[in-house]
């Protein structure tokens, strides 16, 4: 069954939130703190399980490793949002699109860790300032955005993390560089002549090898609700700073649950181990240029786990349509989609055809 977490203040009985870069409940109403009972031992070699990837794959993993949740799914973006008690509506933190179907509990792996946000609203709402004044051409409105103190959201996104050791042997083409003079014509005030001229050219000789590499915590966002090209932007992440999940650092924030299922995310890690790789072959190829004609890989020890981390979300509606922004949680990072006022354009372009004008009319007149 789904449990619910419901933190009372112990001075007032109002609800508890997680205060960012802190480890602490704080109460909205009167300002009591109380301290996260197990807010010590971060880091990822502290209690944090990987899971056999061959078993998740197979549906075969521990039961303590599964939970039960709520969700509503948003229309609009196909973002997974969690419910938190009895509410059967919310908003979608992405794309502000009212979410009120309750599509009933879903059973779901659950987060073996977080990071726990450090980026408070505010700080994060000054980092959308900044960003947002200085994008060129873009509606006035969307530069006060921020400044006029609009609510973001703080959200827990799901991502996976990959481990594994690969072994890879390859075959390929290793190019030496040298040099060759030859003659070749050329005109010059309207005449044409020979001229010597040294030419590259590339010497290329059969090769095979093998690389190998022991991968840590590829990551791989598991939501649908944002475009990979946005959330890829707000990296790094400073993964050494995920704690073990404890939902106490879910107090006032939302969670969205994985919409990216586990057999696809395995296929997008893969994706990504393999252009490292063929990375190490070109090295391990060396000369002047390389050519890759193919890579088998070989994958062991593969592990995985499901993790939060922490983004702050805002849309912002002109002209009818959503634009999205987002700030990482841990280190104030932007990102997002911008509107483009085609009136601020247009005048640009006139601005800049009358400075060309006049300065094509005065350099005729000087003649």
């Amino acid at each position: 069954m789904e449990q619910q977490h419901h933190y009372p203040c112990e001075a007032c009985g109002a609800d508890l939130r997680f205060k960012p870069g802190q480890e602490q409940l704080v109460c909205d109403h009167c300002g009591h703190a109380q301290e996260i009972p197990s807010a010590t031992g971060r880091g990822t070699a502290v209690g944090l399980e990987e899971l056999d990837l061959h078993a998740g794959l197979k549906a075969d993993l521990p039961v303590g490793s599964l939970e039960e949740v709520r969700t509503l799914t948003c229309p609009n973006c196909a973002a997974l949002i969690e419910l938190k008690g009895a509410a059967h509506a919310t908003e979608c933190p992405f794309c502000a699109t009212p979410v009120v179907v309750d599509t009933g509990a879903t059973r779901m792996i659950r987060p073996q860790a977080l990071v726990p946000f450090q980026q408070t609203e505010e700080l994060a709402r000054d980092a959308l300032g900044r960003w947002l004044g200085r994008l060129w051409f873009a509606p006035g409105g969307v530069k006060d955005y921020a400044r006029r103190g609009r609510r973001l959201t703080g959200v827990y996104s799901p991502f996976w993390t990959f481990d594994a050791a690969t072994a890879s042997s390859y075959s390929g083409q290793r190019g030496d560089a040298y040099y060759e003079t030859e003659w070749v014509t050329v005109t010059r005030n309207g005449k044409s002549e020979q001229q010597q001229k040294r030419v590259r050219k590339i010497r290329w000789h059969p090769v095979r090898g093998h690389v190998a590499r022991v991968f840590d915590d590829v990551l791989v966002l598991a939501s649908r609700a944002l475009p990979r090209k946005h959330t890829d932007a707000l990296k790094p992440w400073d993964l050494s700073a995920l704690t073990p999940f404890r939902p106490d650092y879910l107090a006032g924030f939302t969670a969205e649950g994985y919409t990216v299922q586990l057999a696809e995310a395995v296929d997008i890690g893969h994706d990504e181990m393999a252009r490292m790789i063929s990375t190490d072959v070109r090295r391990d190829i060396g000369g002047d240029e390389q050519r890759i004609d193919s890579i088998d890989t070989s994958y062991s020890q593969e592990t995985f786990k499901h993790i939060l981390l922490p983004v702050w979300t805002a849309a912002y509606k002109y002209r009818g349509k959503s634009f999205r922004f987002v700030v990482n949680g841990q280190t104030g990072k932007v990102q997002g989609e911008r509107p483009w006022s085609w009136v601020k354009i247009t005048l640009a372009v006139l601005v800049v055809a009358i400075i060309v004008g006049v300065a094509v009319y005065f350099g005729q007149q000087a003649q």
